[in-house]
């Protein structure tokens, strides 16, 4: 008899923890070494906030986030034109059965971050914490 429940998820594994942390240090380092010959990413730096995998690795997806969040969209979209050659690059460097296909997406995390921020400094909600 099985202990999980149909409908509960338990999140990632260990593993797909284990290797998206080594794909994000490495793809940092790949990033950092601005082998990319495109405008969009020339003058910006570019963070790898957090690389999610599949549960059989192969697929992965990183979330970034450029310095300051200045065109965002623009430099998700060059390194996903990119993605292929990012690949390549972070096969060359990882030790993995299979190097997982790359799928890069705005990390949103930082903007809701100062969106409650915001709201804590709110004069109503302020009042309610002092209390």
């Amino acid at each position: 008899m099985k202990n999980k429940s149909p409908g509960r998820s338990s999140g990632p594994s260990q593993r797909q923890l284990r290797a998206g942390e080594l794909i994000r240090h490495s793809l940092a380092e790949v990033l950092r070494e601005g082998a990319i010959a495109d405008p969009a990413l020339e003058t910006v730096s570019v963070t790898v906030t957090e690389v999610r995998l599949s549960p059989d690795l192969r697929h992965a997806i990183a979330f970034v986030e450029p310095l300051g969040g200045v065109h965002a969209p623009e430099v998700v979209d060059a390194l996903n034109r990119h993605a292929k050659f990012l690949r390549g690059q972070l096969g060359r460097v990882i030790d993995m059965r299979f190097t997982p296909d790359l799928k890069f997406l705005h990390d949103e995390s930082f903007e809701e971050a100062a969106r409650i921020g915001r709201m804590f400094e709110d004069p109503k909600v302020r009042q309610d914490l002092e209390k």
